[in-house]
């Protein structure tokens, strides 16, 4: 099996803004749904009752604990789109370097000469 991996450059930096968006989106989630609990509350009784509040007094903690993981996939994702685009600016660096410095005039060519026999 031959697999082939290519990623263009601007990849990582567009994962990580959009997942800086997608934080910012799940925070406002949670929220939303303890918004729409809301009108509930009254309606829960004994076990439910009791996992309604723990929800409702962890709603800003969860909330933040989920952004704060996000943001950090964030700062990672920035980490390698940084390795990722140092590594290929070295490779190319080291490949410009390598071809200026080849010399062909003594490359023994005579095999791709049109005028083979």
């Amino acid at each position: 099996m031959n697999t082939k991996f290519s990623m263009e450059a601007d990849v990582l930096s567009v994962l990580g803004k959009k997942t800086v968006t997608e934080s910012e989106d799940l925070g406002q989630l949670v929220r939303d749904l303890y918004d729409a609990a809301e009108s509930l509350e009254g309606t829960f009784n004994g076990p439910g009752k009791a996992a309604f509040n723990r929800f409702k007094t962890r709603v800003d903690d969860i909330s933040t604990t989920l952004n704060n993981s996000l943001v950090s996939l964030t700062g990672s994702i920035a980490g390698q789109h940084t390795t990722f685009t140092t590594a290929a600016q070295d490779g190319e660096a080291l490949h410009t370097s390598a071809e200026g410095s080849a010399s062909f005039e003594a490359a023994d060519t005579s095999r791709f000469s049109a005028t083979r026999a």
